[in-house]
């Protein structure tokens, strides 16, 4: 197939690469999936090359263990076995979450673990227990709380997963020798009433807002970006903890660090072996809501976690129904109405003119990652690499 009809619009597809391992060349596999497509018609300039973060993680070897992290935080917050570490708004998830609560009790394996949940879902919502447990139990969640006791009477099991995650994360503390203690509550200085030695903000996007409320009251605070970000260490990542994944029993597997040099040298490599321009990306999940169980996918800290400059745009335009319907109601035929977009098309318009209407500009990074993601999918297809044509 040499190049693409001109009938054919914005489209994207997975491209297998094979398995990429700790020290791969990177940069080099995917200029060797890019050529092959090259040579088959496939690339042209203007497209937009897709890396899956976790391949970019894994050729970095960008691991730790739980027992780092465990140090980690004892060091961090000044903590001892002993002490009580408040866990304040975490999400829900096996592979997300329960890996750095193993690591977070082992810091504290002889001390206490004190986990606040939000009601009733969690920032990328997952629900946590069932709608309505407040007004059942009569009770104000911002001045009050669902209690440990409460809540393993009710063992809400997730719609998706089927997991009780309050008995999950119970189990996973208590295996580590720590003592849990679950509650809810919509009041994030609420966690203080357990005198807590130290408290990490586990949210993933209101984190700084809820952290700030937080240290209004308790100053022992962090993060979990502040955690595992330093680039003295081997393993490290600019988002710290978040955005990682489980890796094996031992290791967690961090976001991967300076994904927009990596971005960059992709790009670089492709001009320099098929003169193709480029855009690159190095993706993680896509910003889309499931209507079925209402979780938003975004797991990670955001969408791009590096990309090239060219893709530093927002995408915008005309509204290309409102013109056919209108023009269509003006009596106009199909070949003025297409001439008409296609001049409109070309316009500079403000985005609260009339033309515009219906139109959301949105970052492009963000656009292409999430088509990305829905492409490649997170089960196995292992398609790491996705290249997006005619969006640009």
């Amino acid at each position: 197939m040499i190049g693409m009809p001109d009938y054919i619009g914005t489209f994207a597809f997975g491209v297998k690469i094979g398995v990429i391992l700790p020290g791969d060349d990177l940069v080099e596999d995917v200029y060797k999936a890019v050529k092959k497509c090259a040579e088959d018609g496939l690339i042209e300039n203007g497209d937009i090359l897709c890396v899956t973060e976790s391949i970019v993680a894994r050729a970095q070897n960008n691991y730790v263990t739980k027992k780092e992290v465990a140090e980690e935080v004892k060091e961090r917050l000044n903590l001892t076995e002993k002490d009580n570490l408040g866990i304040l708004y975490p999400i829900a998830s096996r592979n997300r979450f329960a890996p750095i609560l193993e690591s977070l009790a082992k810091a504290v394996h002889t001390g206490n673990i004190t986990i606040q949940f939000s009601f009733p879902r969690d920032c990328v919502g997952n629900q946590l227990v069932p709608e309505g447990l407040d007004v059942q139990l009569n009770k104000d969640l911002y001045s009050e709380e669902i209690s440990y006791d409460e809540l393993r009477k009710v063992r809400f099991h997730h719609p998706a997963t089927g997991i009780d995650y309050v008995k999950l994360y119970s189990e996973i503390v208590a295996r580590e020798g720590a003592r849990p203690n679950i509650f809810v509550s919509n009041n994030p200085k609420r966690i203080t009433k357990y005198e807590p030695d130290g408290i990490i903000v586990s949210c993933i996007h209101e984190r700084e807002k809820i952290l700030r409320e937080v240290k209004k009251v308790f100053d022992n605070a962090v993060t979990l970006r502040d955690l595992c970000n330093d680039p003295k260490k081997t393993a490290w990542s600019e988002w710290g903890l978040l955005g990682c994944n489980l890796n094996s029993d031992d290791q967690i597997k961090l976001a991967p660090r300076e994904s927009f040099e990596v971005a960059k040298n992709i790009q670089s490599k492709v001009w320099n072996g098929i003169r193709k321009r480029v855009e690159v990306v190095i993706y993680g999940d896509g910003a889309y809501k499931d209507p079925s169980t209402g979780i938003y996918e975004l797991a990670d800290p955001v969408c791009s976690f590096g990309h090239t400059k060219g893709i530093n745009t927002k995408r915008e335009g005309i509204k290309y129904k409102y013109f056919v319907g209108m023009m269509s109601s003006q009596g106009k035929s199909r070949e003025e109405i297409e001439k008409r977009i296609e001049i409109e098309k070309n316009k500079a318009f403000n985005i609260d003119d009339d033309s515009m209407e219906g139109t959301t500009p949105r970052k492009l990074e963000d656009i292409a990652t999430s088509l990305a993601d829905l492409v490649s999918g997170s089960a196995d297809a292992g398609t790491p690499l996705v290249i997006i044509k005619n969006l640009m």
